[in-house]
């Protein structure tokens, strides 16, 4: 028994002894393998493709939003998203990531560029289609689609112990109005503009107009200059038409400050004399109201400036001088037994400031003025017959196609 299982013992141990030997063999052909292949040569081509594989880097310039910053395989870019523009950007490295000399150096010096923050394109102004309500020479370009959206409230902010609890005028009734122009060349276009405002003499208007630009501002010329004729009609344009004839320039001076001034001319402004007092407004008839007349036509001086705070904001002021017609308000005066014995015209100029932000092709402008009225021909007055120093808040805002 004794030497049965001693035998035994000696089989196990030699058992063990031939798979320990099998194991060091199987390691020693594994390792053999590895180093082999890793003394194995890698041909300079799988090295140039695994460098071209480098990641892009997109940041975003912090002074200017429309700057973006791009580097790959060792280069880098400035790409202007509102010009439209890309510009090499000197590297501090090669390719191989030596140092490239330095702008004085004799040997291949590198010039960097500087990105003009406030230079644009035709097309592409700081300046949107209207400054609050002040029309711009602002071009057109061909082929696009350009909507712009006035919003107006009523209630004015002063005196703030009225505006307040109506949240400065928010909660009043509002005016909104729309129009869409396009851009049959880079210098002709067609527009179309609906007001929705409905008081006595204008309701639910609708201006039907072109335009044509004649000159941007650069070495050839001092100014940017448009021309603009256009036809409002009442009733969603089937009554009381109006004719509209103006011209509009602009000047810039340095990078920051535009100068704006858009004289024109409002042909039947009060046609069919719809804003003269009728004898059947008043109890018992006032007789001596078809002997009181307004004037028939109107002309407007609007005028205005915008400066460029940062590249995307720009700060607005306009007023707007008139002669002949000017919308307002009749009212009539009585005599000491409340007979009408004739009628005061009370008229306001529209004057506005605001705070334009633009980002690409969309702008949006928060305004403060003492009109509703946007049309051509009546942005001039205060519908409301608030005086220059009763502004409502407001805003504009626009979008490119």
């Amino acid at each position: 028994m004794y030497k049965q299982l001693r035998l035994r013992t000696n089989s196990i141990q030699l058992h063990l002894a031939i798979l320990l030997l099998f194991q060091l063999v199987c390691y020693a052909e594994i390792n053999a393998q590895t180093t082999a292949s890793a003394m194995i040569p890698v041909p300079l081509e799988t090295v140039a493709i695994e460098k071209k594989t480098d990641a892009v880097k997109i940041t975003f310039d912090e002074k200017d939003p429309t700057i973006m910053l791009v580097e790959s395989n060792g280069e880098r870019f400035r790409v202007n998203s509102v010009t439209k523009q890309v510009e090499r950007i000197a590297s501090t490295a090669d390719a191989t990531g030596a140092p490239v000399p330095p702008p004085n150096s004799t040997a291949n010096p590198v010039v960097q560029d500087i990105e003009d923050y406030y230079a644009y394109e035709p097309g592409d102004e700081p300046f949107d289609y209207r400054l609050v309500n002040v029309p711009t020479p602002r071009k057109v370009p061909k082929g696009t689609w350009n909507m712009s959206f006035t919003h107006r409230f009523s209630q004015p902010l002063q005196p703030f112990k009225e505006s307040l609890p109506g949240l400065l005028g928010f909660d009043s009734f509002s005016s909104s109005s729309f129009g869409i122009s396009y851009g049959i060349t880079d210098k002709l276009y067609v527009n179309a503009y609906r007001s929705p405002i409905c008081q006595k003499g204008l309701c639910r208007t609708i201006e039907l107009g072109f335009g044509y630009h004649l000159t941007d501002q650069d070495k050839k010329s001092p100014l940017a200059i448009s021309a603009y004729a256009s036809v409002e009609g009442n009733d969603n344009f089937t009554e009381e038409y109006t004719y509209n004839l103006q011209a509009m320039f602009s000047r810039r001076f340095g990078k920051r400050v535009f100068l704006f001034f858009s004289p024109a001319i409002h042909l039947n402004s009060n046609g069919q004399h719809r804003f003269n007092p009728r004898p059947d407004d008043y109890f018992p008839p006032a007789t001596v109201a078809s002997t009181f007349k307004l004037p028939t036509h109107g002309a407007s001086f609007g005028m205005g400036a915008s400066v460029r705070i940062t590249p995307s904001v720009m700060g607005i002021f306009e007023f707007t001088p008139r002669t002949g017609f000017k919308l307002g308000r009749t009212d009539p005066l009585f005599d000491s037994d409340f007979n009408v014995t004739g009628f005061k015209n009370i008229s306001q100029p529209e004057m506005g400031i605001g705070l334009q932000y633009s980002v690409g092709k969309h702008s949006f402008t928060l305004t403060l003025s003492n009109t509703q009225t946007t049309t051509t021909s009546r942005y001039n007055s205060s519908n409301l017959v608030l005086s220059p120093r009763h502004l409502i808040i407001g805003f504009n805002l626009f979008r490119r196609w």
